[in-house]
């Protein structure tokens, strides 16, 4: 599969996801903002972490305005695959490609650490891990406090559009939230409705070959590809 790894100024990421793919056998792609915007020549779309113009006004507000994000809106309404990490899950929030927004961590201090999350019952296309089972991946975050409102996160729940929660290592949730940003309900991981656009705060592309001390994030590759290669087949 060929993937295309979207890089802005400040984004700090990219490197760790072309190399988790390209680990996974695909390959990938380095995709500047502004040089590359036709797409389609790419299987799937990621948004990878960092800073992108320093976070200036909000985490990802500047680079959700960016030339390529048309690219990316027509691709995920195609249907195709697009996934957003840490700052790429900031900027398809403020890009409205997915609900919510993210703000500065409850504490207000950045989060780095392994952590915890369960996956629920979802529609997203990225994920091949079973219900209610637990995954172990980094988390390197300032601001990635999940908000909705009430309504709104209602129906995120009705439509399965709720992939992951932060929880404790036996999968359950700690009876003051077990979300260290925050966020609420513990949300980790939200997808748009039909599942092809899925954001995450976790950083599976720093958990695929072993080195870091999991394999857990090559779960988030693996389905899709596979969804693609039967596609094409």
């Amino acid at each position: 599969m060929r993937f295309g790894v979207v890089t802005f100024p400040g984004t700090t990421g990219e490197a760790d996801a072309v190399h988790a793919l390209t680990f996974l056998g695909h390959e990938a792609d380095y995709v500047w903002h502004r040089a590359d915007v036709d797409l389609s020549g790419y299987d799937a779309i990621v948004l990878p972490g960092g800073f992108s113009y320093g976070d200036y006004l909000r985490p990802g507000a500047l680079a959700a305005r960016s030339p390529i994000m048309d690219a990316v809106a027509a691709f995920a309404q195609a249907g195709k695959p697009v996934i957003g990490i840490g700052n790429g899950f900031q900027i398809l929030c403020e890009a409205g490609l997915l609900p919510g927004v993210l703000v500065k961590n409850r504490d207000g201090a950045p989060v780095s650490k392994y952590v915890t999350v369960r996956v629920e019952d979802h529609v997203s296309e990225w994920l091949s891990a079973v219900t209610g089972s637990t995954l172990s991946l980094p988390l390197a975050c300032e601001a990635g406090n999940f908000l909705a409102d009430e309504e709104e996160l209602g129906r995120l729940w009705l439509n399965r559009q709720i992939v992951l929660v932060y929880s404790e290592e036996d999968g359950t949730t700690a009876p003051a939230g077990s979300a260290p940003t925050g966020s609420m309900n513990d949300i980790a991981g939200v997808s748009n409705e039909v599942g092809n656009v899925l954001g995450l705060m976790v950083h599976p592309e720093r958990a695929t070959d072993g080195l870091s001390g999991s394999t857990d994030g090559a779960l988030f590759f693996s389905i899709i590809c596979a969804c693609i290669e039967e596609a094409l087949s």
